[in-house]
């Protein structure tokens, strides 16, 4: 049964257009249009509701050990007040699901997973506290980002506390609201969780009533990530593939490549030793036509050509003003190397290029 986001009326009242994501029924567009939408938010503001994401709290002594034993990373290092970039792999070193892991207090975290993977997560989890001191428990929330170069002056007005925060730092301003300075489209932003019992759909009408604001789609939000080089759960990387073939080795400290407590530590240790087969790289089509998640790739376009890749994410960049795609090629194969990609029968060149197409514009130094 499809689920319905908390602020469906809301979406309905601004004449979205629904369509099915993760389980729910989602807003794909506005009267906007998915490519207004798109440069909306890298020249403005997009309120995006993303509702659809899971949080899961973690509390106990052991909190940070069970973190650490269920993402490759040291989370009893983590300072409070961050979040992190992580993943659950299982025993082979696939990716159960890529998560943000923030830490809240000394033995308190909170893990954002994806809407798909949420009932997947909270039980993958919650079986593996039975060995640790630790409570895991969902939390309902809804869930909204705000996303552009002016997100940062839109929230001030109405959560100052949000002033001081800079990227991956987070804060919880009551019992009822968590703000990250994060977000799935290469631009500065935040993600704003509240509570059920609070008013949300006051917070959000606020929000897109202002001037520089307008509600954001999921088409968007795709072309978006796309163009940040950021990737999806399900398309660019799932339980068979590992983090260093989707290009996000980098989440693992580097110490904790080769030996580790976690879950597929030894499968990752046997990946670094042997290395990859494949790996991520940007692709620009020839052209204007996109090349979609899903087309093959070969190293010429000869009938006898070999396959040497795939397409894992695709589509038209509105900022870049041509396709753009995100795919996993033979390791042979570099940065400005053509290869070419099956659509609908027809062999279309395309460049690997490097990740991201957009630079990411992350508040990372200090806020003035």
């Amino acid at each position: 049964m499809t689920k319905t986001l908390p602020l469906s009326a809301l979406h309905e009242a601004a004449s979205a257009r629904f369509g099915p994501f993760a389980g729910y029924s989602m807003p794909i567009s506005y009267p906007l249009g998915v490519m207004k939408e798109h440069l909306h938010t890298r020249s403005d503001a997009g309120l995006f509701d993303i509702s659809h994401m899971s949080h899961i709290e973690v509390e106990g002594l052991d909190s940070g050990r069970f973190i650490a034993h269920a993402c490759p990373y040291y989370a009893g290092d983590q300072a409070i007040g961050t979040g992190r970039y992580t993943y659950m792999l299982n025993e082979k070193g696939g990716m159960i699901d890529d998560l943000i892991v923030s830490r809240l207090s000394e033995n308190g975290y909170l893990v954002v997973a994806n809407g798909a993977c949420a009932e997947k997560d909270l039980a993958h989890l919650q079986s593996l506290a039975k060995d640790f001191n630790v409570s895991v428990r969902h939390r309902p929330r809804i869930f909204l980002a705000l996303q552009g170069p002016k997100a940062a002056e839109v929230l001030l007005r109405h959560l100052p506390e949000s002033s001081a925060l800079t990227f991956m730092q987070v804060l919880v301003t009551d019992v009822s609201i968590f703000v990250s300075r994060s977000g799935y489209t290469g631009e500065d932003g935040f993600e704003i969780a509240i509570d059920p019992g609070a008013d949300a759909v006051a917070f959000a009408e606020k929000l897109v009533n202002e001037p520089e604001v307008e509600w954001i789609g999921l088409g968007a939000r795709d072309s978006l990530r796309i163009e940040a080089g950021l990737p999806l759960y399900g398309q660019d990387m799932d339980e068979t593939v590992d983090p260093l073939t989707a290009g996000l080795a980098w989440a693992i400290p580097r110490e904790l490549r080769s030996e580790g407590g976690y879950i597929g530590a030894k499968a990752i240790a046997e990946r670094v030793e042997v290395g990859v087969a494949r790996k991520r790289s940007g692709l620009t089509p020839e052209g204007k036509a996109p090349v979609r998640g899903g087309a093959l790739l070969y190293g010429s376009d000869s009938d006898d050509a070999s396959e040497i890749g795939v397409v894992t994410s695709g589509g038209f960049g509105p900022s870049c003003e041509h396709p753009v795609a995100i795919a996993r090629v033979d390791r042979s194969y570099n940065i400005g190397d053509t290869v070419f990609a099956d659509v609908r029968g027809r062999k279309l060149a395309c460049k690997l290029q490097k990740l991201p197409f957009v630079p990411h514009k992350y508040q990372r130094g200090k806020v003035q």
